[in-house]
């Protein structure tokens, strides 16, 4: 029974030895993450830079850009009237078109030339245009033309004028023809002028305006944006405060890759955590913009995207030498990545190339999921692939990740060891020469 104990104990001995390891490696782990994960909150809470980016361009921006847009529509546009049929038909098509909300006949000219005067002053937005043979083409039963000429400057109020003309165009049209139709009775009319009656609603964009149709899809970007230049800036930030220009520091607590790449991840995302349920929820409520998503659905999607662009800012991140490059990389491409998302573009007219390019970056998939749960009522079933995609992308990135502050670590180390070799030799140096003085004496 002795021999059996004396060989039991240190089987015991190692157990509680390995147990006592790893319980000590979890404590280094837990320790060192912490720490990066404080020392990323307090650099980012004292660097103003990334502090705007973080905080007040998220809670700014969005309600600037919704402010914009919080007309969707435009009413009583000036237009300027050149009538030089001077007939009843334009008299007709000229009350009409009054009487729409949308334009209003501010001002009759004698030419066409004033009216573009008026337009360069600003006056009027648009121009309404009347030829001398509008009355006469319509007596033969030919072919009448009315020019709308609009100021492009603003969609909004092109799309006033253009439509307004369209419609009164249409509906006059439909009365002369009534009377060509050879009808008996009123039905008879109505069905040889309109076989088949059309009555349009809007199913998602109730309000028809740019606001609920091209908002959501830029919240959802400027969370990205904002990510990308907050973790550019305090990328460029900690390379300037290191003295070889490394993007990790040497350190006791930056001997791991997880608990760096984890530490810095989770700052970042307990910021947005708070600033994309602002920008999804709150700011659709205070203007009144279209949300039909649910708390759920929407937190199932915002999860995997706001982890998909942490880990895809902190792999281009590497490309930043110095606090103003992250501008030239990220700033200018807000627009192009908004075309590639499908939200203010066909997605169908898109290259193949690029929407294979469109791929990479987590706003395409991000943006789409949004808008088919915010504005068009789709439930998180309807956007599993976008889910999906954006869970595969964090995954990527995240592995990428791991790589790239693999490689800062071993360039760190390799640039500590050099440094230290390097005040060696000068030491050793300097204890030569001083044997050699002495030697000489």
């Amino acid at each position: 029974m002795t021999n059996n104990k004396n060989k039991t104990i240190p089987i015991m001995d190692k157990a509680a030895a390995s147990v006592k390891k790893s319980v000590s490696g979890l404590y280094d782990f837990l320790s060192s993450f912490c720490y990066i994960w404080w020392l990323e909150m307090k650099s980012t809470v004292k660097d103003e830079g990334v502090l705007i980016f973080f905080l007040l361009v998220p809670l700014a921006y969005p309600l600037l850009y919704s402010w914009i847009y919080n007309n969707e529509v435009v009413r009583d546009v000036p237009v300027a009237i050149v009538d030089l049929s001077h007939s009843a038909a334009s008299r007709e098509f000229i009350r009409s078109f009054d009487a729409s909300p949308d334009v209003r006949a501010a001002y009759y000219c004698n030419n066409l030339q004033e009216a573009k005067d008026l337009v360069g002053h600003q006056a009027v937005k648009g121009v309404l245009y009347f030829p001398e043979n509008f009355d006469r083409a319509l007596g033969r039963g030919e072919q009448a033309h009315v020019g709308v000429y609009c100021d492009m400057s603003l969609m909004l109020t092109y799309k006033a004028i253009y439509q307004t003309a369209q419609t009164v165009a249409l509906e006059l049209n439909s009365e002369r023809l009534k009377h060509k139709s050879f009808s008996f009775t009123e039905r008879d009319e109505e069905i040889n002028t309109e076989p088949l009656a059309v009555d349009a609603e809007a199913i998602f964009n109730t309000t028809g305006g740019y606001g609920n149709a091209i908002l959501p899809g830029v919240l959802i970007l400027i969370l990205q944006q904002t990510l990308l230049l907050g973790i550019g800036l305090s990328a460029g930030t900690a390379r300037e405060n290191n003295r070889f220009q490394d993007l990790v520091p040497i350190g006791k607590h930056y001997n791991g890759i997880l608990r760096i790449v984890l530490g810095k991840s989770f700052c970042y995302f307990m910021i947005y955590c708070v600033m994309a349920a602002y920008v999804t929820m709150a700011v659709p409520y205070f203007f009144g913009f279209t949300m039909l998503a649910h708390a759920s659905d929407l937190f199932w999607l915002l999860l995997p995207y706001l982890l998909a662009v942490i880990f895809f800012g902190m792999t281009v991140s590497c490309l930043v030498r110095y606090r103003e490059n992250v501008m030239l990389l990220v700033v200018f491409t807000s627009v192009p990545l908004l075309f590639l998302t499908g939200a203010s573009w066909p997605q169908s007219n898109i290259p193949g190339y690029w929407q294979g390019f469109s791929w990479l970056i987590p706003s395409t998939f991000g943006v789409r999921g949004y808008l088919r749960i915010a504005s068009m009522g789709g439930t998180l079933d309807d956007i599993l692939p976008e889910v999906r995609t954006l869970w595969i992308q964090a995954v990527i990135y995240f592995t990428t990740t791991c790589f790239v502050y693999r490689f800062q670590i071993i360039n760190a180390r390799k640039h500590a060891i050099a440094h230290y070799e390097m005040i060696q030799n000068k030491i050793k140096k300097a204890r030569e020469e001083k044997v050699q003085k002495e030697n000489k004496g």
